[in-house]
């Protein structure tokens, strides 16, 4: 039988986070000492033990219901995958995992988010995840200085509709 490209492992693993909502399935996509880690607020953690306490109690249970990733473009390599995709949400419920320590603001939000996930041995061995924190930020309404060179949803649908396309 064939090995899982990539991809395929990749959709597995988002399949039991975000679908199933299965921590064990999605620690058993990954190498012992994967890493998750979200970069703009340095959340995540390293290990299955770490990562099983992370999934289980700020990632998995803390998703809102209408959570949406919706895919722009996706590189592959040999060992590697970049994803860019837009994430979306209604901010219903606490998310230690992206808005630490911010209570629900019922606000919708829209974000580009760059996902770099390296695979080893036919298993993840790390996530790194991007976004523009800012801008989650003005979406909720924290940061409301209209002189900042802060931008919301709009960033999202610029991405989305590719205004740059060659």
């Amino acid at each position: 039988m064939p090995s899982p490209s990539l991809s395929e492992l990749w959709e597995e693993h988002t399949a039991h986070e975000f679908n199933t909502r299965d921590t064990a399935a999605t620690l058993e996509t990954m190498v012992d000492d994967a890493y998750v880690n979200h970069v703009p607020v340095m959340t995540g953690g390293y290990g299955k033990a770490e990562l099983g306490r992370f999934y289980s109690t700020d990632f998995i249970p803390s998703m809102p219901p209408d959570t949406k990733l919706s895919p722009v473009s996706r590189t592959i390599g040999s060992d590697q995958l970049v994803d860019e995709i837009i994430f979306s949400f209604t901010h219903t419920q606490e998310m230690p995992w992206m808005l630490p320590g911010v209570a629900p603001t019922n606000k919708y939000v829209e974000v580009p988010l760059v996902v770099v996930v390296r695979f080893r041995d036919g298993k993840l061995a790390h996530e790194h995840i991007y976004w523009d924190q800012a801008s989650v930020l003005k979406q909720i309404g924290l940061i409301t200085d209209q002189s900042l060179p802060v931008f919301g949803a709009e960033t999202a649908k610029k991405v989305a509709s590719g205004a740059f396309r060659e």
